[in-house]
């Protein structure tokens, strides 16, 4: 069931709320737009055409919805299978709703939450199981909450409560009941507000300024035909092929070569830092922005698994408790739980990895299948014993050695 429907009824406007300036909406009216320390307006549109912002949030939210998210069931022996015989398992991993992936839903809520503080989906269910995911827009979504803490949530007229409604928020410790989450429009509208000035002063150096390389200047005044001619004869002897050779001027004649100025020059070391802004708030390290220069082999592969463990897995970990709780029943969560593979990402240090594993297995801490699970790989028949690969015995062989010895 579409909950978006046109003939529903008009939400009356509050005009308290709207005349407050300390209500959650006339807040939430300032941040749309809000202008900068640099005193450019920052907005949605104008943040996602700033490159590094565009960036850095496009990296998240497309992490979040390419990556694999799996519904495991927790078996006797402390093992893991899929449960694909659940509703919820073809939502996370095929299609939410008849025209929606499930990428697509968890890209579009992300990028919410990322920009705005808030990014909301609703669960329709069928039968009591869960039928579709959709994307709720944030400006059909009221959010309130009941004298226990517990929210409610109205859209397009219709009251939900936690269970039917993903929810992904930045929190906010100026607003204790979490009306609004904190995001990256406000908490960095300084940073992306210089961000968009210094790209546009670059623009503008180029565009306005029109600067020539050199200047010639002659004692006394020039006509226009003469001044033409000049600049003819200047070009002829000095231009194309002929650059870099020898000029010899007369009539008191002298050559000034522009040069920008230092604040010119230092516009690109502004950018540059106007970067690595954009990098802390997001905690999307520069090198994926495009940054290399500071970048080496060995650090940009330390700074991916960063940006994993810091960067990705918070949404991640956000995204695997919002589908569990609507989802699942709490009955069902003590036995079934969401979780991401991140082994793709994971191989980014292939060579580290490898030998974390072979230590394990040698340790007698893993087994082999245990090993492969963790690659995303199909099990061995005989790959649950507990044996160094460099031994014919088992490492988990704790008979006694008289037993061993009769």
């Amino acid at each position: 069931m579409w909950p978006f429907s046109r003939k529903s009824a008009a939400v009356p406007e509050v005009k308290s709320e709207l005349t407050d300036p300390t209500s959650d909406s006339w807040a939430a009216l300032c941040d749309a737009v809000a202008v900068s320390a640099s005193g450019v307006s920052v907005t949605a549109d104008s943040a996602m055409r700033c490159a590094p912002v565009n960036a850095a949030v496009n990296i998240l939210s497309d992490s979040t919805a390419t990556l694999p998210c799996r519904l495991l069931r927790d078996d006797a022996d402390d093992g893991e299978t899929a449960a694909k015989e659940h509703p919820a398992f073809q939502l996370v991993n095929s299609f939410s709703n008849e025209w929606s992936s499930a990428a697509e839903i968890r890209r579009r809520v992300t990028q919410d939450a990322i920009l705005f503080g808030d990014g909301i989906g609703l669960v329709t269910r069928s039968g009591g199981g869960p039928a579709e995911i959709l994307y709720a827009p944030r400006n059909v979504v009221v959010l309130e909450y009941k004298s226990d803490g517990e929210p409610v949530y109205n859209i397009d007229g219709q009251a939900y409560g936690p269970r039917d409604v993903i929810h992904l928020q930045v929190p906010n410790p100026s607003n204790p009941m979490q009306y609004r989450g904190l995001g990256l429009l406000h908490t960095g509208r300084d940073a992306i507000g210089l961000a968009i000035l210094l790209e546009r002063s670059s623009s503008n150096l180029f565009k306005n300024n029109a600067r020539p390389g050199g200047v010639l200047s002659f004692k006394g005044s020039l006509n226009a035909t003469a001044a033409g001619r000049i600049a003819q004869m200047w070009r002829s002897a000095h231009g194309g092929d002929k650059a870099g050779g020898i000029a010899v001027l007369d009539n008191e004649g002298s050559y000034s070569q522009v040069a920008f100025s230092s604040v010119d020059a230092q516009a690109v070391e502004m950018r540059a830092f106007a970067v690595s802004e954009i990098s802390r708030l997001t905690r999307v390290p520069a090198t994926l922005l495009s940054d290399m220069s500071r970048a080496t082999w060995s650090n940009s592969v330390q700074l991916d698994l960063q940006f994993i463990k810091y960067g990705l897995q918070p949404w991640l970990r956000a995204w695997c408790d919002a589908y569990s709780r609507t989802l699942l029943t709490p009955e069902e969560r003590a036995s079934l739980h969401f979780e991401f593979d991140m082994s793709q990402l994971l191989l980014a240090d292939t060579t580290a990895r490898a030998a974390a594993f072979a230590q394990y297995r040698s340790a007698g801490v893993m087994t082999a299948n245990d090993v492969r699970r963790e690659l995303n790989l199909r099990p061995l028949p005989d790959g649950n014993t507990l044996a160094s690969p460099h031994v014919q015995s088992p490492a988990n062989d704790n008979s006694n050695p008289k037993d061993q010895a009769a």
